[in-house]
C-alpha cells in the first residue's frame, strides 16, 4: 500500500514565519488541512466556514485539541523538539511496520493511498491525554497531535498503530454517530490498542488504558456493562471519555474517571483474544457482539 507522510515540520516553519493569524489561519486551512479535504468532508468540516467565526477546520481542530496557529511561541518550541526526535522518520518506521504486519495477515485499507500528518497539540487542552492523541476513523488517513514531552515521544509508533487500526477496522464496518453504540465504541478502541500492544508492547501503551487500577477498572465495568446498547455519539461519549471530558463538551457525567470506555474496551478485547486463542488480526475483523458475548467481561 502506497503511503505519504506530511513533512509538517515544513510546513510549521512556514507558518510561524508568517506574521498575522490570519495568513496563519489560511496557510493552516489551503496548505496543511487541504491533503486532508475528503477526510474532514467526511465528517461534515469545511476547511473554510460560509459565514464569519463559523464551524469550520480551524475550530475543530482547536476542539480536538491541536494547538491554535495563533499559539508561535508554544509552537516554536515544540517544533524544535519534534525536528531533534525525527519524529517523521518515525512516523515512516512505524506505517512500513504497521503495512507489512497487515500485508502479511492478509487484512486490507479500502483506500489507495494513505496519508499521515503528525500536528502540535495544545498542551493544556490534551493534559489528561498525556499531551498527544490521534485520529484515524477514514480509512485513507491518519492524524496525531503531540505536544512531545519525555512520557509521549517513546509512545508515537503506538498511538500511530491504534489509528492504522481504526483504518482497517472501519474498512470492514461502516462507522454512524447516530447509530454507535457504547459496546461498539468500546470494542473499536480496545482493538486499536491491542493492535498497538502487539506491534510494540504493553509499556507504550496510552494513558487511557494504563492509568486505571484494579478497583477503578472493575467499577467501570460494572457501570458500562448495564450501558452496552446505548447509542448515539453524545450518550456514548459520556461513557468513553468519562466525567471530566463530559461536562468540558456538554455531555451527561454518568461517574467515570476520564476515558474509562478505553480501559474497559481493552479488557475486554485483551480477555477475548486470551480466552479463545484468537490474534488480534483475526479479532480486528470480528463483530461487537462476538467479542463483547465471548471476552468474560461482561457476566450479569
Amino acid at each position: 500500500m502506497k503511503f505519504l507522510v506530511e513533512d509538517t515540520i515544513k510546513q510549521y516553519e512556514q507558518l510561524f514565519s508568517m506574521n498575522s493569524d490570519r495568513d496563519r489561519q489560511n496557510y493552516f486551512r489551503y496548505s496543511m488541512m487541504k491533503p486532508f479535504e475528503k477526510m474532514w468532508g467526511t465528517i461534515n468540516v469545511p476547511l473554510e466556514a460560509k459565514e464569519l467565526n463559523g464551524y469550520d477546520v480551524i475550530m475543530a481542530t482547536n476542539m480536538l485539541g491541536y494547538l491554535d496557529v495563533s499559539e508561535t511561541g508554544t509552537g516554536k518550541k515544540a517544533l524544535e523538539k519534534l525536528k531533534e526526535i525525527q519524529v517523521l522518520e518515525t512516523a515512516n518506521n512505524t506505517l512500513e511496520d504497521c503495512i507489512y504486519f497487515m500485508k502479511e495477515n492478509n487484512l486490507s485499507i479500502n483506500a489507495d493511498k494513505l496519508r499521515l500528518g503528525m500536528y502540535i497539540a495544545d498542551p493544556k487542552k490534551l493534559e489528561l491525554q498525556k499531551n498527544y492523541c490521534g485520529f484515524g476513523g477514514i480509512p485513507g488517513f491518519i492524524q496525531v497531535s503531540i505536544y512531545p514531552n519525555s512520557y509521549n515521544i517513546p509512545k508515537i509508533p503506538a498511538v500511530i498503530a491504534h489509528e492504522f487500526n481504526h483504518n482497517i477496522r472501519f474498512s470492514y464496518f461502516d462507522w454512524n454517530h447516530g447509530d454507535v453504540t457504547v459496546g461498539d465504541y468500546i470494542i473499536i478502541e480496545g482493538l486499536a490498542e491491542s493492535f498497538a500492544k502487539e506491534l510494540y508492547g504493553a509499556e507504550f501503551l496510552g494513558p487511557w488504558v494504563t492509568s486505571f487500577d484494579k478497583e477503578d477498572l472493575d467499577y467501570s465495568i460494572e457501570v458500562i456493562k448495564d450501558a452496552l446498547d446505548v447509542k448515539g455519539f453524545a450518550e456514548v461519549s459520556s461513557y468513553m471519555f468519562g466525567d471530566k471530558i463530559s461536562v468540558k463538551q456538554g455531555y451527561k457525567p454518568v461517574g467515570l474517571s476520564p476515558f474509562a470506555g478505553y480501559a474497559v474496551g481493552f479488557q475486554a478485547v485483551q480477555s477475548f483474544m486470551k480466552e479463545n486463542n484468537i490474534g488480534i488480526a483475526e479479532a480486528s475483523l470480528l463483530e461487537t457482539k462476538e467479542i463483547m458475548n465471548h471476552c468474560g467481561v461482561f457476566i450479569k
